[in-house]
């Protein structure tokens, strides 16, 4: 591992001037250490929030704020959570071990980085990690990439579980600038695609840091998080749906979705959620859906499966949230 220089920060004024000067911060750090003792990330000033108050679940208004260093374990049993939002609490359950989540903390897991197999793998070139490098992953063993959002640099997947719930609920993330200011960003905006600069994973800039992710209103409906994945546990999304929908009298009052497992972030399309609205269940309803959805999706070989495989999860979803399920 590369020398670092270690500090910690007192205060979000006292965090941002240091990380203002390229030191990362480091809460639970499940992700980052494990890439610096690959020298994957080799920063050279670490910042310790942990002193922060940024630990607690609270209400403001009608919403529910969940500070940023709320550990993973605390949030999925926080009763609220569980009461009226278990579509979060289901999703972070589903990933990682209890171990890391009792560490994890809401803003690591949102920084959280890829698991592409060439991104950990210092030998070969890969555009993440070197810009301009090439992406090993294209033409090569891409099981776990992206079939939406891709670019020719980069087809690398996001790979959390919680951002995926988030996003169907529409969560925002707030952001406190490195000018002392606060910025919110929505979920669904927060992570970027990779375009033609694919080592940026998020909106983040130098010296600002994410204080809480921030929860609307109690959304109501049916809640369902399906991870599929190669085993039943300790596993990344192959595919992963979000879905809350509410029923009225027999048809879709309301809708959001979001998927895992698919693309460069977590993925959500506006159009699935409005076809689907007003309109009674149906499996020609749910083809529909995957149609919009895949539209324009393209496999690379090895993760051709993804596209089928996203339809039978989509529509299995589907019947499960509004009443049907096989």
């Amino acid at each position: 591992m590369k020398p670092f220089e270690y500090n910690r920060a007192n205060d979000l004024d006292h965090a941002a001037r240091l990380t203002s000067d390229g030191a990362r911060p480091i809460a639970g750090g499940t992700n980052l250490l494990d890439l610096m003792k690959l020298e994957i990330e080799t920063p050279d000033a670490l910042v310790d929030i942990n002193r922060v108050p940024l630990g607690g679940i609270e209400p403001d208004g009608d919403e529910l704020r969940i500070g940023a260093l709320v550990t993973n374990s605390a949030c999925a049993a926080d009763e609220r959570i569980r009461r009226d939002y278990p579509v979060l609490a289901r999703a972070i359950l589903a990933g990682a071990t209890f171990q890391l989540r009792n560490k994890a903390t809401t803003a690591g897991n949102l920084c959280q980085r890829t698991r592409c197999y060439y991104f950990y793998n210092t030998e070969m070139p890969c555009n993440k990690r070197e810009p301009g490098s090439g992406c090993s992953a294209i033409g090569g063993f891409n099981r776990i990439h992206a079939v939406l959002g891709a670019s020719d640099a980069c087809i690398a997947t996001y790979p959390g579980d919680m951002a995926v719930a988030l996003c169907a609920l529409n969560a925002t993330v707030e952001i406190a600038t490195a000018e002392g200011h606060t910025r919110s960003v929505p979920v669904r905006a927060f992570h970027r695609l990779p375009d033609d600069a694919p080592e940026r994973d998020n909106v983040l800039e130098p010296g600002e840091v994410i204080t809480a992710v921030v929860l609307p209103a109690p959304p109501g409906g049916k809640h369902v998080y399906r991870k599929v994945r190669d085993r039943s546990s300790y596993a990344f999304a192959l595919v992963s749906i979000a879905a809350v929908v509410r029923m009225d009298g027999g048809a879709i009052a309301s809708a959001a979705l979001a998927f895992g497992g698919l693309a460069h972030k977590p993925w959500h399309d506006e159009r699935v959620d409005a076809l689907l609205v007003g309109e009674v269940p149906s499996d020609a309803l749910f083809d529909k859906a995957a149609d919009l959805l895949l539209d324009g999706a393209q496999g690379h070989g090895t993760n051709d499966f993804k596209i089928p495989m996203a339809r039978r999860t989509l529509k299995a979803v589907l019947r499960e949230v509004t009443g049907d399920a096989e």
